[in-house]
């Protein structure tokens, strides 16, 4: 499958992470903030990034790409080049279904800016343009509000609770489904 991956929007440029992005990628990490609520993961360790780590991961992300597993993007601040956080859609099944999953990271040092909105906005639509989907899902723990006001702001319904969904923090966790279909209009 070749498709034109790329995204824009007044503000951002969304597309698959390349070799050349390892400097502002890892700069725009180290310059993060400490851990505002317990779903961010805050300022890191950065030491193990290695730019021939972040080579071998790009390249494993194209691997994604080529097998229809998992499409991983920067966003991008479109004037400034900025890595300003990532979005990934992840296909959980094709044929009659074709369904998948969003995730969104936004740096803490860029929120309140209205960024991640744009990007999960922006990164649907192409989702159901370009990738073909029919219905993208958010998978979102119950506590947390950001990521439930961000998927409500784009048109995405609250459709269930899916108990012991996912293994995090030592335990299985409870995960509030909301959806999205291709004829829904994005807000």
């Amino acid at each position: 499958m070749a498709y034109d991956l790329k995204v824009e929007t007044e503000r951002l440029t969304i597309r698959p992470y390349h070799q050349r992005d390892y400097s502002n990628w890892l700069h725009e990490h180290k310059r993060r903030q400490p851990a505002q609520h317990k779903y961010d993961q805050g300022s890191t360790d950065m030491s193990e990034c290695t730019e021939i780590w972040f080579h071998q991961m790009v390249e494993s992300q194209q691997e994604l790409i080529a097998k229809d597993d998992c499409y991983i993007f920067g966003v991008f601040h479109k004037q400034t080049g900025v890595h300003i956080g990532t979005i990934d859609l992840s296909t959980l099944m094709r044929y009659d279904f074709q369904w998948g999953r969003i995730g969104y990271m936004i740096h803490n040092h860029q929120w309140r800016k209205g960024f991640g909105r744009e990007a999960v906005q922006a990164s649907l639509s192409l989702a159901f343009k370009k990738l073909d989907f029919h219905r993208i899902e958010a998978h979102i723990n119950l506590d947390n509000e950001a990521s439930i006001k961000l998927a409500e702001s784009v048109g995405m319904q609250f459709e269930c609770i899916r108990k012991g969904f996912i293994f995090e923090f030592g335990e299985w966790t409870d995960n509030l489904i909301y959806y999205i279909t291709a004829d829904t209009p994005l807000k």
